[in-house]
């Protein structure tokens, strides 16, 4: 039996801090019309915009749900998730990611798995928490550029999917995860699909999944 040393691995903790939508907001009613949806089961109905909803709102609630999901998703194998382990930020051998923001780091740069996610969902965090972005006081319009910088959030969440099921997927069975990853993914899946929010070559990596989870649901 060979204990880990305890390190900064926050397995138990959530990786990063969760981001809340204010109780009583017209978020909030949205994000628990979404839960009450994915409880009948039908996920292809759940992701579909609410009569006389706004779009870009149900998409900010949404990313921001998807946000909380990976993160606590992943914060269960941070610890398998490592410098040594995993020294590139892949999704299998034929993909990899370089990490770029293009305002602190304006060139792709090669890292790890463990400081990509890092960069990535702290850069996710950032816009989620942008007022001018993200507005989360009824009535604040959203910005024209919205939809291009969900869309882009959306494709980089979708990076920790894909890493976490062709790195981890072992990790994640003998957590007994799977169920709640394959839950989460196609929800994500389902949901992208249906505002045609990531191209369909960014989703390569996990095609075959999405195609099975697709045809299980028609």
């Amino acid at each position: 039996n060979v204990f880990s040393p305890v390190s900064g691995n926050r397995s138990s903790k959530t990786f990063k801090p969760k981001k809340n939508i204010p109780e009583g907001s017209h978020q909030y009613e949205l994000l628990k019309h979404a839960e009450a949806t994915l409880g009948s089961g039908n996920l292809r109905q759940a992701v579909m915009l609410p009569e006389g909803e706004d779009l870009n709102e149900w998409i900010a609630v949404n990313t921001v749900d998807f946000f909380n999901q990976i993160n606590m998703l992943y914060g269960t194998i941070t610890e398998f998730c490592t410098e040594v382990s995993c020294p590139v930020m892949s999704a299998g051998p034929r993909y990899e990611y370089h990490w770029a923001d293009g305002t602190n780091i304006k060139k792709p740069i090669k890292c790890s798995a463990p400081k990509y996610i890092d960069y990535l969902m702290t850069w996710v965090q950032d816009q989620l928490d942008d007022e001018t972005l993200f507005p989360s006081k009824i009535g604040v319009p959203f910005p024209k550029n919205f939809m291009s910088v969900a869309k882009t959030i959306l494709k980089r969440l979708f990076r920790v999917y894909a890493h976490i099921y062709h790195q981890h997927f072992d990790s994640v069975m003998r957590l007994q995860e799977e169920a709640h990853l394959n839950t989460s993914f196609k929800h994500f899946i389902f949901f992208v699909q249906e505002f045609n929010l990531i191209d369909r070559r960014e989703l390569a990596p996990l095609q075959e999944l999405i195609e099975k989870l697709g045809s299980k649901d028609r």
